[in-house]
């Protein structure tokens, strides 16, 4: 496995996995080739346009796009909203030869801005937008919001242990050569040795995103899934 810019996996593995679920689940058929045809658009427009015209302005996906991702939503998620449990099942599937469930919490978490225990459409859409359509900047936000596991600001070693243990453990034996059991605390002393520039042992936004937009690596990765839809 290759550590530069391994801060960025936790990223790349939410999009590559929601890309995948869309996938499954049938989203991404309205965006591929010409546009639904009529009785299609017919259909979803009854679904709330009320709320979809909200948040086609919020977002960066179009009235019809949204309307798509609705539509095969609510045909998964007919009480409208994703628990937890339903997170740890979709990485499960995804990750067998590991346990995907400690990184799905945190992940959950994530997109459960409103802090609920639910995730809505709403939710589910506004992190979706960032993370394939946003700036680069808006990317690295929602990562450090990831990191930062008590939203006080501050990434501190003990939440990018965690994340960084979870990640470990969601790969499983998909890694070679096998890791040695202190790798991820290893992996969260490079980090803070690279963002940590005031040595105060906290990294903050200002010091992610510095570090990150200097990174050639992180930009490369971070453009990986433009335009995936």
């Amino acid at each position: 496995m290759n550590f530069e810019g391994l801060e960025m996996i936790a990223v790349l593995v939410v999009v590559l996995v929601v890309v995948k679920v869309l996938e499954q689940f049938g989203f991404l058929e309205g965006f591929i080739g010409d546009s639904i045809d009529d009785e299609q658009e017919q259909s979803m427009v009854r679904h709330r346009p009320e709320a979809l015209e909200k948040l086609e302005a919020q977002t960066r996906f179009s009235k019809k796009e949204l309307q798509i991702l609705y539509r095969g939503f609510k045909n998964e998620c007919p009480s409208g909203v994703v628990n937890e449990e339903t997170f740890k099942s979709i990485y499960s599937q995804f990750f067998p030869q590991g346990d995907a469930s400690r990184y799905a919490h945190f992940l959950f978490n994530a997109f459960d801005t409103d802090h609920n225990g639910s995730v809505s459409f709403e939710d589910f859409v506004l992190g979706l937008s960032t993370l394939l359509r946003g700036s680069v900047q808006e990317k690295l936000n929602w990562a450090f919001n990831l990191y930062d596991i008590n939203k006080d600001g501050y990434i501190t070693k003990d939440e990018m242990l965690d994340i960084m243990r979870a990640i470990y453990s969601m790969m499983g034996r998909c890694t070679y050569p096998v890791l040695k059991d202190d790798a991820p605390r290893q992996h969260v002393e490079m980090f803070f040795q690279k963002m940590d520039k005031n040595k105060d042992g906290v990294v903050t936004i200002e010091e992610f995103l510095d570090c990150c937009q200097k990174d050639e690596n992180i930009m490369r990765s971070m453009q990986l899934f433009e335009n995936v839809i």
